[in-house]
Formats: C-alpha cells, structure tokens, sequence
C-alpha cells in the first residue's frame, strides 16, 4: 500500500516537533522517499504596520524549518530533506499536504497546545481529515518492540493490517495481531434474518471471534512470509486493550473507523482513544 509521495511532517518550533522530525525521517528512510518539512505560517492579528513586523515573523518562519531539516538529516542522512513555509493555518496546510503524501507525521503537543492537553488539535484533526495514513508521534520513540495492529474485521482494519505488515517488514520485527471481543461488540442481524439468532450457544461466540482473527491474518501472513504474527484475543474493550498493549510496541496501527463506528463519524472511539493515550506512536490508517 505504498505511495509515491514523500513523508511530510508539520513542525512549528516545539519540542515536540523537532521528535516528530526524527521519527519522520526515519519513516522516510524506510520507505526509501523524500523527506518534506512544512510549516504553517498565520499572519497575527496586529494594528502595527506590515513591514514592521514582516521581517522577523519570516526569518522565524524559516529558522524552524532550516533547524527541522538539520534534524532530519542528523537523523537519517540517507534521506532527500526539503522544507517549506506555507501561509496557511496549519491543518488546511496539512490536509492538502495529506493528498499527495506517502504518511503524514505530527507531534502530539505543539506550542498551541495546554500542558495538560494530551493531544494537540491539530494532531487530532489531522487524523480525523487527513488523505493518508497520520502518524502521531506520542510515548516512547526508541524503535524496539514489534509492530501492534487492532483487528476488527472491518475494511478499515483490513487497510490497517496491511500498513502494520508492510511496517513491520521495513523494520524487521513481528506484528502484534489484537482483536477484543465481548458480547457488545457483535452487530445484531437484521429483524428479517431469522437464521441468525443473536443468542449465541455457549463457547461459540469466542469461535467466532477466534475465526474472524484468523480469517483477517491470513492472505497477510502469505503476503509477508518473513514476518513473525502473534495472534492476540482479548475479551474486553478494543480502546483499553490496544493502549495496555502499546506498552510493550514500537507502533500502534488502527483505522480510522472501524466496524463499530457510525456512518458520520470520522475518527472512530478506537483509533480517538489511540492517538490521545497509546504508550508509543500511533498511525491512523484511512480505508482505501
């Protein structure tokens, strides 16, 4: 499912940021493609002329992103990095970077955002709107676990599950393979279909659950041969069960919206709840 666009990464001068520079690079350095750094530049609301205030609002402008692209290339020195600041606000900025990039990447916290705020706006929005997979960059960054992926049976998880094996892959590590179940989680058939009771006979939904799981791994696992799977059966909430095990991951796959979301909705509770609480990076994978 690899693109031809280039990693882009939104940077506004944040700690935050500059680590999302990082993983970005190398994001990039996996996929073999460019590395493109923007920055969303607003002019401030301000009764001072113009020319005042113009010069030293550019040349800050261009100190982030000159400081992100030395970055990048401390980082991955292999990686084509380019940068550029774009008069916008940021997620219009980012949305319409989305359309044409390989994976988006953005910090979690930005310089807009409260301390106590888990997940800047921007981030949030972006996964919500973007036209490609989001990264967002929270926890820990130090590249070691394998890859987590929630498995739902849904065409966005299905779309997730290959973004989490061509990772995995890239990074020659395993993937983590969670599908939570519970009585709730079972869509109720339709009135008209009355050869499908919704009263389970006793063992039979875990069968089903367990079937789903490997049904969805299967045409993956003959795809990518190399990369070790271990399938992961919860009996719970998918939320809960997904953040527990981000502890131990290096990469949280989820898609946008899963079976259970509502047709309006467009970040599911699941992939909501990834990118505001995961223990590591989070990827938010649009359905194809």
């Amino acid at each position: 499912m690899a693109r031809n666009g280039p990693v882009v990464v939104g940077v506004d001068g944040s700690p935050s940021g500059l680590e999302a520079v990082e993983v970005a690079a190398r994001e990039a350095a996996y996929r073999n493609r460019p590395l493109r750094v923007v920055h969303a530049f607003v002019w401030p609301s301000t009764h001072m002329p113009l020319g005042a205030v113009e010069s030293d609002l550019r040349y800050e402008a261009k100190r982030i992103v000159a400081e992100a692209e030395e970055r990048a290339r401390a980082t991955a020195p292999e990686v084509e990095a380019g940068g550029e600041v774009i008069t916008g606000e940021a997620l219009t900025v980012l949305e319409e970077e989305s359309r044409s990039a390989a994976l988006m990447v953005v910090g979690s916290r930005g310089l807009g955002g409260f301390a106590r705020l888990l997940i800047g706006s921007v981030a949030g929005q972006l996964a919500a709107h973007g036209h490609c997979p989001v990264l967002v960059v929270r926890g820990r960054t130090d590249g070691t676990g394998p890859v987590l992926v929630g498995v739902d049976g849904s065409p966005a998880g299905e779309t997730a599950l290959g973004f989490a094996f061509e990772a995995a892959a890239a990074r020659e590590t395993g993937v983590v393979a969670l599908h939570a179940w519970s009585e709730w989680s079972v869509p109720v058939p339709p009135p008209e279909d009355k050869s499908a009771p919704y009263a389970y006979e006793p063992g039979m939904l875990k069968a089903d659950e367990e079937r789903l799981l490997a049904e969805s791994l299967a045409g993956w696992r003959d795809r990518y041969p190399d990369v070790p799977v271990e399938h992961r059966l919860v009996r719970g909430r998918a939320r809960e069960a997904l953040v527990e095990a981000s502890e131990e991951a290096r990469l949280l796959v989820v898609g946008k919206r899963g079976r259970g979301g509502f047709a309006g909705l467009l970040l599911g509770s699941v992939s909501q709840a990834a990118t505001q609480h995961a223990r590591c990076p989070v990827v938010v994978v649009p359905h194809a």
